[in-house]
This record gives structure tokens, sequence and C-alpha cells, in this order.
């Protein structure tokens, strides 16, 4: 009698798609995906793992509910899983149609929140010298928070802080003058009193990388005692916002504010991105600056 091949589950194309795949993204990127990994393979190998061919568009499904109570990672679980389907057809593993074709993930909304001169000094000034320089260069950049801590030494080449994006590889030279010069004169000056030494530009108390632990737990802090602070003066209405701002934000701040200034190509520009679409859509959220009827 012929043999029958054993099927391919997912827990074979999960350990195949770590090895292969996942490791081959940025260290930032791994992270996010090797989390989603961990609630992929509950989920789809629970009791035991599902057949490649079996998963039908009926599990995605439900894999979305199962995860809706956070539905930015369930639209992601989606996402990574579809890959990995797709990447399952081009290995020769199955030949059947991604099961995530035509399933919808949750709609999600914009995320409106801007971030004011008021809301970024309050906590920038209760922040450490490190956080600072963090939050200038993620600032001045408008770059994302992992490629803000990935800036070395190295990234400073004619004239030019030299970045290339981790997420989309996008390259980009910023011309060192005004503010950027400065930021970058002060964090050399502040480097040179540390006892170890790192090619990173944002570094620790010690002189070692900025760990995005470290980065986090500072802003944290910072953003906890700002608030007290505004609390503490009587302005609830500062302290409600300062509690609503999250790091990556100074992303959608730059975005605006060179907006404003320079244009919506300008903002798209600077973010790296190849669609002012995208610009829009996602991190332009003041609206547009238009003047009255009369």
């Amino acid at each position: 009698m012929p043999m029958t091949m054993p099927k391919e589950t997912f827990a074979d194309l999960a350990d195949k798609y770590e090895a292969e795949i996942i490791t081959t993204k940025a260290k930032s990127t791994q992270a996010t995906q090797r989390g989603d990994m961990r609630k992929l393979r509950e989920f789809f190998c629970n009791p035991s793992p599902a057949p490649i061919d079996e998963i039908k568009p009926k599990h995605i499904y439900q894999l979305l509910q199962w995860a809706k109570d956070t539905p930015t990672t369930a639209n992601r679980l989606k996402r990574t899983f579809s890959h990995m389907f797709n990447m399952a057809r081009a290995w020769g593993w199955t030949e059947a149609e991604n099961p995530c074709t035509g399933i919808e993930g949750h709609a999600l909304g914009k995320r409106e929140v801007y971030i004011t001169d008021e809301v970024f000094k309050a906590v920038y000034s209760a922040g450490s010298e490190v956080l600072r320089d963090a939050m200038d260069l993620a600032y001045l950049t408008g770059q994302r928070p992992g490629d803000v801590r990935e800036l070395t030494e190295h990234s400073i080449k004619d004239g030019f802080l030299v970045i290339k994006q981790s997420k989309t590889g996008a390259p980009l030279r910023f011309v060192i003058e005004g503010a950027l010069a400065e930021l970058l004169t002060r964090i050399a000056k502040r480097k040179e009193g540390r006892k170890l030494h790192s090619f990173n530009l944002l570094v620790n108390s010690r002189g070692t990388a900025l760990s995005k632990q470290v980065l986090r737990d500072a802003f944290e802090k910072a953003r906890a005692d700002a608030a007290k602070d505004a609390q503490e003066q009587g302005n609830s209405r500062l302290a409600e916002e300062i509690l609503a701002f999250w790091f990556y934000d100074l992303r959608a701040k730059a975005a605006d504010d060179v907006a404003d200034e320079r244009g919506e190509l300008a903002a798209s520009k600077q973010l790296g991105h190849t669609s002012i679409s995208t610009t829009k859509r996602h991190y332009l959220r003041r609206g547009a600056k238009v003047s009255a009827t009369k």
C-alpha cells in the first residue's frame, strides 16, 4: 500500500517561520512577532496542532473574536498568520487558498491625540537628561522610537544624520543644522562624562546604549510626575492631557508641526512615507490649517 505522508501542522509552520522569516527582521519587530507567535500557537495548537489544510476562514474569524479585547493585536495576529500561510504556499506545503481572504479585521479608530507644546514641555521638564535627549531626537527627526534608539555616531556623515528605517528600509538624510545640530552637540558633550563609551547617541547613566525598557521607564516616570504636578496646581485638564501622551505620539507631533510649517509633502518625506495619504491617514491629527470664509 502507498504510504500516506503526514500533514504539516501549524506547529511545523510556526517553527519554520520563526527560524527562517522572523530572524531576518529588525530586533524590535522580532520581539513583537515572537509575542504574536506565542498567541497564535496557543490558539492553533490547543489541544493539538491544527493541520494547515484544515484551517478555514471561520477559524480566522474565531481568532479575531478570541483576541477581540485587544483589537490592534487581534488584527496583527491575522496579518501575521496570513503571511505565514502565504509562505506555506510558497514552500509547497499547501495549495489551499489563504483562509484570511475575505475576513475583515476589527475596525480601529484613528488615534486623535495631538501633543501640544504645553504637554511636551511639562513631561520634558520632569524628565531626566537622557529622556530629554530622546524626546528631542524623536521629535526633531519624526522617527519611530526603535530607530531613534539605534542611531549612533556613525549615523553622522558629511553633515547629515543618516537614518535607515528598520520597518520600511527607507533611507533618510537629515541636514545637521539648527536645533538638530545643537542637540547632537549637547549629546556629544554629555557622553564625554561617561566612564563607558557607546557609539549610540542615546546612552544611559552608565554610558551604555539606552534600552527600550529604560526609555519606557524614564518616560512613564516623567509623565506621572508631570501629571501629578499639574494636578497639584489645580490644572486637571493639563494632567489629563499629559497622561494621554505616548512617546510614539512624538512622531505624529513632528508630522503635524512640519505639515503646518512646510506642507504635507514635507511631513511625508520626513516620516519616510512613499505616499502622502499614509501620513494623512495615520499621523496628521490636527486637521488642515484654513481661513474663514470672510
